[in-house]
């Protein structure tokens, strides 16, 4: 409501007379549409549904810019056990609320629907901005409920003592006059996460299949690959900083590395600078991994042998931080077989998103990576059609990646109103 408006209802009021009802509900009214707390939600690690919860929650004023806030929401996420997320909600006091901040959080279960999941965040909203507009003429339109629990009601029993399972299978199909496509996939998991054990195996497959015929050669091209892979960790938690587990990995792959089977598995220990309670807004973790690598080739590779078990060890360090300001993600990864030193990888990737001055933000992601440890190559070579379908992995000594873009954003700064009308357009041809 602009000063003008608000004068305006303060006049009606005192023209009713400061005695009479009509005029304290304008006034009233007037104060509370002018004391909405000014709140912008950020949510970049999940999708927060914002159209549902500006129509559920009505009682503040949502802006499209945080410099524009009172509070500032800072939505996070990780994964729990059975394929559920812990839900984190930070409020940060702005303006006159400065040094204020409160920490609410929300558990959804694996298999909770997603409108269970954006019902369950709109309540956990609606409680952590109460104690922002308590203080306000708005409040004297809230209601407060409770539901009290029903007496004598054993606690929930878990006959599966935290053991998820879960199983998934697809594909598809595309065709056209001169192409065929198809493919499949299917996954099966199961996990147990409890505070001091971390449990998880997994196996996955696909398969795929395109056919592209070219008249003009009389020929037809078929690009036919498959992968399978399987996965097994245990992690013991040691503390607030520290855990130690055991994993093994493998699979077989006709692009990636040339494998009938691959396995390899050892002990690994990772060190948090910060507590792992603070894994929503903060890590910086230290990772060291050591084993063996087996592996059985489809053909006879580069180094004229078709089967080799070598020992290796990585070292990995990441960063992650999410703030009202913005976010950075980035780690740092070297491996290498021990039996041959020069034998080695190093990977670099990150991401970092800012809100350089209002309205503009700034998003880079990238990486690159040193290649040095091919032992898979095949020793035939390949032939022009696998290099131009890619169909298997060539030699390469480096990998790189990059993208960068900026938004800029301006007009008015209320983003209340939710109007879905015709929000896709049709095209004709």
């Amino acid at each position: 409501m602009t000063a003008r408006s608000l004068a305006v209802a303060l006049g009606m009021a005192s023209a009713a007379g400061p005695g009479t009802a009509a005029g304290q509900q304008a006034v009233d009214a007037a104060r509370q549409v002018t004391e909405k707390i000014s709140t912008f939600l950020d949510c970049r690690t999940f999708e927060c549904e914002f159209d549902h919860v500006r129509r559920q929650i009505d009682f503040v004023n949502w802006v499209r810019d945080p410099r524009d806030a009172q509070v500032h929401v800072l939505g996070t996420h990780r994964d729990t056990g059975g394929g559920g997320r812990e839900h984190v909600l930070v409020f940060v006091g702005l303006r006159q609320f400065a040094g204020r901040a409160d920490t609410l959080r929300y558990l959804s279960s694996g298999t909770d629907t997603e409108a269970e999941v954006r019902d369950g965040l709109v309540r956990t909203l609606k409680l952590g901005l109460v104690r922002y507009v308590a203080g306000t003429a708005v409040a004297q339109g809230l209601a407060i409920t409770y539901q009290a629990p029903i007496e004598g009601a054993p606690p929930a029993a878990d006959p599966w003592n935290l053991w998820v399972f879960t199983v998934a299978a697809g594909g598809n199909v595309h065709a056209e006059s001169e192409r065929r496509a198809w493919s499949g996939t299917g996954s099966a998991q199961a996990s147990r996460t409890a505070e001091d054990w971390k449990l998880d195996v997994r196996v996955s497959g696909q398969f795929s299949r395109d056919e592209t015929d070219v008249p003009a050669l009389d020929t037809t091209f078929v690009n036919s690959q498959r992968r399978f892979g399987f996965e097994a960790t245990a992690v013991k938690s040691m503390g607030a900083h520290w855990s130690v587990g055991l994993r093994m990995l493998g699979g077989s792959s006709t692009f990636i590395n040339n494998t009938d089977l691959s396995v390899e598995g050892g002990p690994a220990l990772e060190y948090d600078l910060y507590p792992y309670a603070e894994s929503t807004r903060r890590q910086l973790t230290f990772l060291y991994t050591a084993g063996v690598a087996a592996f059985a080739y489809e053909e006879e590779t580069v180094f004229g042998v078709t089967g080799e078990v070598r020992p290796a060890h990585a070292l990995e360090t990441a960063l992650a931080i999410q703030e009202p300001w913005g976010s950075v993600r980035t780690s740092l990864k070297a491996s290498q077989f021990l039996h041959d030193r020069s034998k080695y990888r190093i990977d670099l990737s990150g991401g970092v998103g800012v809100r350089l001055v209002r309205g503009v933000s700034l998003n880079v992601f990238g990486g690159a990576s040193r290649v040095k440890n091919q032992l898979f190559l095949g020793g035939a070579g390949l032939s022009p059609e696998d290099r131009l379908l890619r169909t298997r992995q060539f030699e390469t000594a480096f990998l790189f990646f990059g993208n960068i873009g900026f938004s800029y954003q301006f007009g008015s700064k209320l983003a209340n109103v939710v109007n879905p009308r015709m929000a896709r357009v049709l095209q004709f041809f």
